[in-house]
Formats: C-alpha cells, structure tokens, sequence
C-alpha cells in the first residue's frame, strides 16, 4: 500500500485495502477473546482467594458470551471454501399458489434484508418484480460484505409455511413454497469469460414501478447465455447500461453456481449418492398454525420462536447447516 503505484487501479487497490482490514479485524477478534478470557481467570481467582461466591453469575456470564464469541470467530474461520469471503447475490422464486405464495417470498425478503442489516451487510435490489396483489413475483438482491456468501449458502433451497391465509376468507390453513438460490458475487472479470457471440441481449420496457421514466423507456434489460440456456434480467435500474452490467453479474454468479453444482454431482457420482432437486425437499419449515415452530430439515435444529425468525433471526440455523457440512468434509 505504500507503493507509489498502488492507486493506479482503484479496483485492485480498493481490494487490497478490504483484505487488509479482514486480516485486522481477524487480529482484533484474537485480542479481544485473550482480553476476555484473562478477565475470566482474574475474577476466578479472585472468587477462589477470597471464598466469595457473590461473583459467580458475573463470572458465568461472562463465559456464556466468551464461548458464543468464540464460536461465531471460529466459525468465521472454518468458511474457507474458494466464494466463502465473497458478497452473494441471492434470488427468492414464489411456487404455485399465487398470492399466497408472492406474500410468502415478500416476508422472506424482508427476514434476509434483516439479518443482512444485522451483520452490517449492505443489500442492494438488482431485480424486483411485483406481485400482482401483494407480495413479489422474484426479486435479486446483492448482499454485500465480506463472508456473505459464505453464510448465506446455508439458505439455499426450497422454504415451507403453513399458517393461516390473510388472504382466504374462509380462514382455511395453507402451505405455501419459495425457493432461495444464493450465488457468489464475481468480482474479477478473469474468473470466467463470457464471450460477446455467446449471449443475446434483448431491451424491454420495464414493469415494474418506479416512475414515468422506468415504465416508458427500454431500460430492462435480458441476457441469455446460449451455450447453457440461462436467462437472466435486470430492471431495478433507470438506466440500460446499469441494468445490463448488473445482468452479467448475475449471469457471472450463475456460471459459477453451475460449475460448482456440476462439480458437487460429479463427487456424489463418485461416493454412490442419490440427490434430487425439487419441490418435495424442502430445507426448513415455518409453522405458524396449528403450532409455533421453525425445523430446518437438514440439521434437525428446532426454533420454537417463528416471529423472531422471520425478523431475521436465521444464524442458529445457519451455523448448525455449516457445521455439518464442516464435520461430514464437504467443506
């Protein structure tokens, strides 16, 4: 950084810097779990030489948040995978069911721009379709931040509820499915190489809100990758240059998705495993009726809590999903 070239290039300069400060804030984290841990054993020790058990709660408290400290700094550690560190682009798909389930994809949206918020994450709209009554027909977001794909991997998949309609006035119990993809934001262009004869763009009219500019100009833009099929758009932005840059994010991220799913079929080829991708496998359920509850299917974990999870209280589940995957080698 002290190199008089180092700000030549903004972006490789910018990217230096934000390492810089993850391996400080690594270091820092180290310190602080010393500090804490030292002030453990001085009111230990104080406890012991004095016979004085009026310290105790102060002492066990402090070790109830030294471990939950030490857990998320150690699991911030495990996410080594190669897109781990990277931002995430993450895409909610309704299923059937129409309103029922476009309302269910909006409060999905807004459980993951809380949690997002939480972690200091910035989240950015790349692509936002409304439902026709409520609730939206697809939306993008980029997350922002370092390990935010890294966490967020843990999401992806199909997301069950069952309540009772808003939307049935006969009170009726309904079950409803979205399907989260999450994808890691690809930052250098040399990572993977989408040639100009490989994609067709097509200019649309946008339609969704935002203004008598968005809605009467061609500023949406679709790009769809021909060797492989995949279509991705973009219509969050009033410009058509935006929206065709935040579409061959997308489309990058997708690439991506797709070599690593491709790869992950190849090992399961390999050790004899049977996987399939539908509606039928869900990885979590939320319950708000006939009972309160919120089971991720893949790791059993259990939160009796459903409001406070869908106000972005998701990490119980993620790390639970993480540390199997650390424990089975599929890191």
């Amino acid at each position: 950084m002290t190199d008089p070239d180092f700000w030549n290039d903004q972006g490789k300069a910018q990217k230096v810097i934000d390492e810089n400060n993850h391996l400080k804030g690594i270091v820092q984290g180290v310190k602080e779990l010393e500090e804490a841990h030292e002030e453990l054993q001085v009111i230990a020790e104080l406890i012991a030489e004095e016979d004085d058990g009026s310290m105790l709660p102060e002492a066990e408290e402090g070790l109830k948040d030294l471990k939950r400290k030490l857990d998320e700094f150690e699991l911030s550690l495990l996410l080594s995978d190669p897109y781990d560190k990277n931002s995430a682009i993450l895409e909610l798909h309704p299923g059937a069911g129409g309103t029922e389930s476009q309302d269910w994809a909006q409060i999905l949206l807004r459980m993951y721009t809380r949690w997002a918020e939480h972690r200091g994450y910035k989240v950015e709209t790349l692509d936002f379709l409304p439902g026709e009554e409520a609730g939206v027909k697809s939306v993008t977001l980029l997350i922002k931040g370092h390990n935010a794909y890294g966490y967020l991997r843990a999401e992806k998949g199909v997301h069950r509820l069952v309540r009772i309609s808003p939307f049935d006035s006969s009170g009726r119990r309904h079950t409803s499915f979205v399907s989260a993809n999450v994808m890691p934001e690809i930052e250098d262009d040399d990572e993977i190489e989408i040639r100009s004869e490989d994609i067709k763009i097509d200019t649309y009219r946008s339609s969704g809100a935002g203004g008598q500019h968005v809605n009467t100009t061609d500023s949406a833009v679709r790009i769809t990758h021909l060797p492989t099929n995949i279509v991705v758009t973009c219509q969050s932005e009033r410009s058509q240059i935006k929206n065709r840059d935040r579409a061959m994010k997308i489309l990058k991220a997708r690439l991506v998705e797709r070599q690593m799913e491709e790869k992950q079929k190849e090992i399961a080829e390999l050790k004899g495993e049977q996987t399939e991708i539908g509606w039928g496998n869900q990885i979590r359920s939320y319950v708000f009726h006939p009972y309160s509850m919120v089971k991720d299917h893949r790791t059993q974990v259990e939160v009796g809590n459903v409001q406070s999870v869908v106000d972005g209280e998701i990490d119980t589940f993620i790390e639970a999903y993480l540390r199997q995957q650390i424990g089975r080698g599929d890191q």
